[in-house]
């Protein structure tokens, strides 16, 4: 059950849902996760600096349980999804930055409990 979260200071006419499902899609692909499992927020025209320039940027969280846990798999995951990004957002690849953040399953809660009982 992947949580993306992808903040960005463009503005929020930039996106639509089918860019937000392509994101679901596109994430859940190079994360090797179900699309149905994925949970995605856009948080467009957001106030931002990075590299001390305001220019247009974004900044992913990908936050999982079992697949962001090492570097190599996050490398793998980090080329695949920034292809995605330059791709359909037209930034260049230094103005995306992506975090990656390994969950265990207590951290997670549904259905009334924890993914660990499920």
């Amino acid at each position: 059950m992947p949580f993306i979260e992808l903040q960005t200071n463009l503005p929020a006419s930039s996106f639509s849902e089918d860019f937000v499902k392509k994101l679901g899609s596109s994430t859940a692909a190079a994360l090797g996760k179900p699309e149905d499992r994925m949970n995605v927020v856009v948080k467009p025209g957001v106030l931002m600096l990075m590299a001390g320039c305001c220019s247009p940027c974004v900044i992913l969280s990908v936050s999982a349980i079992g697949v962001t846990d090492t570097a190599e798999k996050n490398k793998g995951h980090s080329a695949k999804i920034f292809d995605f990004l330059t791709k359909e957002l037209g930034l260049a690849e230094d103005r995306i930055v992506i975090q990656f953040n390994a969950l265990q399953p207590h951290q997670v809660g549904k259905k009334g409990t924890v993914m660990s009982f499920l």
